[in-house]
């Protein structure tokens, strides 16, 4: 098996048009991605190959996001194994998204559709069969990347051999939607959205994007660190406490939450973040399946699962029904930290010594080929079932 880029390197593949639950139809549609080492396939059509799934804001270059994972000798060995990461259908590094150009030439903007969960898994299922690929190792994600790594158990289970689930639920809580919905209408009520149709404008609702960055990252961080690292403290040189009211003194933590937010701004799309998020309050593998644990018992994919124990955002609890109701689980991880739910990318050891228990699993286990040893089928014959 050959890819038509290098390793490495930033790559694109138009994939046709896609068509979502909803019946939507986006033409044209292109999905970047990245791949390191080399893909192997054996006489039974089984690869060497790790999917793996980006968060909410995430992209394709999952080797600078999961540096110490990725890589010659890490746990994702590159000189075993060939990594593939994707930028989601609906994001804004290089797949087709609400700032791409419509068939007409202008941007997609508020024509783009509304997505669903599995509509990203479908679309990247569509990716991966143009590419040629149809079986991986394993498939592995966290947070909007675990949301999806889930639905890839249920609906291309034969597709892979097991998968590693982080940080995520079986569907979004109501605590989940309200406080991304409150981040969605800081967007979409900046006088400069324009509907959704913003990008001939010449400005963008940076303000509101960066007000949805600061809700949100008080959910990715753990309380507290943010209280170890910041307290009540004053900015240096500012005076928030004054006889005077002035938004512009500022307490340490609103500059540190002003600095995550202009550093989205610059990196990210307003559309992309509605289209993406809206997708995650959409996330419920129980739906049309029966109700979340019968969903869940009906997963064959051998499945392991961690979670964060100081997570805000996905609280440990979500990963521990998942443990208590998959139909294969094989084995259920803590990982122990102040940082909160972004401990899934900045717990580097501990990541390490689960990824490697997951992998160790993977190559001491038959292959998974789906229930009775059913044989293969072609990858984009599965969607639907």
């Amino acid at each position: 098996m050959q890819f038509p880029s290098a390793p490495g390197t930033p790559a694109t593949l138009p994939i046709g048009s896609f068509t979502t639950e909803a019946g939507a139809v986006i033409d044209d549609c292109v999905i970047a991605y990245h791949y390191w080492g080399t893909p192997q396939v054996d006489a039974d059509g089984h690869s060497n190959i790790i999917l793996v799934e980006h968060a909410l804001t995430g992209d394709s270059d999952a080797a600078t996001w999961w540096a110490d994972l990725i890589g010659p000798g890490k746990a994702f060995d590159t000189e075993h194994y060939c990594v593939i990461c994707t930028n989601v259908i609906g994001g804004c590094s290089g797949s087709t998204g609400p700032s791409s150009p419509h068939p007409d030439g202008n941007a997609w903007g508020s024509r783009f559709p509304a997505l669903s969960i599995r509509d990203l898994v479908h679309a990247e299922a569509q990716f991966l069969s143009t590419l040629g690929v149809h079986h991986v190792q394993a498939v592995v994600g966290g947070s909007l990347g675990g949301a999806r790594t889930l639905e890839w158990t249920l609906l291309y289970p034969t597709f892979m051999d097991a998968a590693l689930v982080l940080a995520v639920s079986a569907r979004a809580s109501a605590w989940q939607i309200g406080i991304q919905q409150a981040q969605i209408g800081a967007i979409t009520q900046d006088a400069h959205w324009h509907g959704g149709d913003y990008y001939a404008t010449g400005t963008i609702p940076a303000e509101g994007l960066a007000n949805a960055r600061r809700i949100a990252h008080l959910t990715y961080r753990g309380e507290l660190e943010l209280d170890e690292r910041f307290g009540a403290d004053a900015q240096s040189g500012e005076n928030p406490l004054g006889a005077f009211i002035d938004p512009h003194q500022r307490f340490a933590v609103n500059s540190y939450l002003d600095y995550q937010a202009d550093k989205l701004v610059k990196r990210f799309d307003a559309g992309s973040y509605v289209i993406l998020t809206e997708a995650l309050n959409r996330h419920n593998i129980g739906l049309g399946r029966g109700g979340l644990n019968k969903a869940l018992s009906s997963s064959q994919v051998p499945t392991m699962i961690a979670g964060v124990d100081t997570d805000i955002l996905y609280p440990y609890h979500q990963q521990e029904h998942l443990s208590r109701n998959l139909g294969n689980l094989i084995g259920m991880a803590k990982i122990v930290s102040p940082v909160g739910h972004d401990a899934f990318l900045t717990e580097s050891r501990q990541l390490d010594t689960i990824a490697r228990r997951f992998l160790h699993y993977i190559t001491t286990h038959p292959h998974n080929d789906g229930p009775a040893g059913s044989p293969r089928e072609p990858l984009i014959n599965l969607r639907g079932k």
